[in-house]
């Protein structure tokens, strides 16, 4: 569906610009708008590949270990379905961490594979179990620590202290992941008293 939206919408631009007679202004537009979007791809892989190599570095010394475990009575408390060794539960705490330094693209993986253990654990059923819709809730609020990406697009665009989006971006995220748990028990006990 979303394909459908975005070919309407070019073709309704580019009809625009035929009518309006200002062709020339579009792919003038188009050309520098590509030129921009690789130099801004080769930053943002740059910074990707420096936090993933940190992530790397910080699971083969047992950092990331040691963040798991700090973390895991804490989503013990969050998902009380899902066994503490399961492996649904490392791939929620992989991804929780991933997720926390700004690395949305590395924890995609692990929030997929994560999804395909809890509907494992479900017994395979096709609608979403309580685990599931919490790791997802988890998942779109999306705590951050670190906003790597938006740092790197801030270095790219110039930014005089690229850095400065950290503080308010913190504090986003922990109201936004802190209404996101709430709303989710919310409706999770809900549904219980209606059955």
């Amino acid at each position: 569906m979303i394909n459908l939206i975005w070919v309407a919408l070019f073709l309704i631009g580019m009809g625009y610009a035929a009518v309006n007679g200002t062709m020339d202004d579009v792919n003038k537009v188009l050309f520098s708008s590509a030129n921009d979007a690789v130099q801004i791809c080769f930053g943002l892989v740059s910074i990707l590949i420096f936090w993933l190599g940190l992530m790397k570095i910080a699971e083969k010394s047992g950092l990331l270990n040691k963040l798991s475990n700090l973390f895991k009575p804490l989503m013990k408390r969050i998902f009380p379905e899902v066994p503490p060794d399961h492996p649904a539960m490392g791939y929620i705490l992989s991804n929780t961490i991933a997720n926390m330094f700004g690395l949305g693209n590395a924890a995609t993986p692990m929030g997929i594979k994560a999804m395909e253990e809890l509907k494992k654990l479900s017994g395979g059923k096709t609608t979403p179990s309580r685990s599931m819709i919490t790791l997802l809730a988890l998942n779109t609020s999306g705590l951050t620590l670190v906003p790597t990406t938006v740092i790197a697009i801030r270095m790219q665009s110039g930014a005089h202290s690229p850095t400065d989006i950290v503080g308010p971006t913190l504090l986003a995220t922990l109201c936004t992941t802190t209404a996101a748990l709430l709303i989710d028990r919310y409706f999770h006990h809900r549904r219980r008293r209606k059955k």
